[in-house]
């Protein structure tokens, strides 16, 4: 899944905020996760970065929302299953209860140059089309 081309799509953080989601790419991993911070960084958005999954077919695409819909039902009944008030202190390791975050403001990394992100979009295109990179 690391070699798909990924896309991000940049969102309101809060619900009182109300626009429309932007998604942007397709881009190599990397640059994907290195867009998204730099541009979260300074702005309260939400940035999801998944990959983007190439189906040639309205039968791929099926099958794959019919497996996304499974997950989904199995992860409800295990969360329903679940003892949502029970001893978490057996679960909590101690050294990990006591510690504290300091929260400090982290730097993003620098997002990749233009010319990267071309050359990043060259690679997909061929990975696509199936044509040597």
């Amino acid at each position: 899944m690391l070699n798909l081309p990924w896309v991000i799509t940049f969102g309101p953080l809060r619900e009182e905020d109300e626009w429309e989601p932007v998604v942007c790419g397709p881009y190599e991993r990397s640059h994907a996760l290195a867009l998204a911070e730099s541009v979260v960084a300074d702005e309260e958005l939400m940035a999801v970065v998944e990959p983007l999954l190439p189906h040639a077919s309205a039968d791929e695409i099926r099958s794959e929302i019919a497996a996304a819909k499974m997950a989904a039902e199995g992860e409800a009944s295990v969360a329903a299953g679940a003892d949502l008030y029970g001893d978490y202190e057996e679960i909590i390791d101690e050294s990990f209860a006591e510690t504290t975050v300091e929260e400090q403001p982290v730097e993003p990394s620098p997002p990749p140059r233009p010319e990267e992100i071309r050359a990043g979009f060259a690679r997909i295109a061929a990975q696509l089309t199936g044509q040597p990179g």
